[in-house]
């Protein structure tokens, strides 16, 4: 069983007991989301497929952690003494799908 999802301009795929890495929200670690854009259901024979949302269908996930992906960004000119270095810090929040609901 697993199911299509969108968060923001993304879709993943939701399978019960796997991991996503979704975009930053403010929660805390051991709460509860429910992603509710179900855009595609398959659950052995059965498949439901959204126009653009399958209706009643969601994805019920957990907070597992608070993972940060620092990016560094260097911009260098030979012979010119010209030197720059950049970071940027981005923030994502990582769940748990516990069941999903068609």
């Amino acid at each position: 069983m697993y199911a299509i999802i969108e968060d923001g301009s993304r879709q993943y795929r939701a399978e019960e007991g796997g991991h996503i890495t979704i975009d930053y929200r403010d929660v805390k670690p051991g709460d509860t989301l429910e992603l509710s854009k179900v855009l595609l259901y398959h659950n052995g024979d059965v498949t439901k497929i959204g126009q653009p949302v399958v209706e009643g269908a969601k994805v019920l996930t957990q907070v597992v952690d608070m993972p940060k992906v620092k990016s560094m960004i260097q911009k260098f000119r030979r012979r010119k003494n010209s030197k720059r270095l950049k970071g940027h810090t981005q923030p994502f929040v990582r769940v748990k799908v516990t069941s999903i609901v068609g």
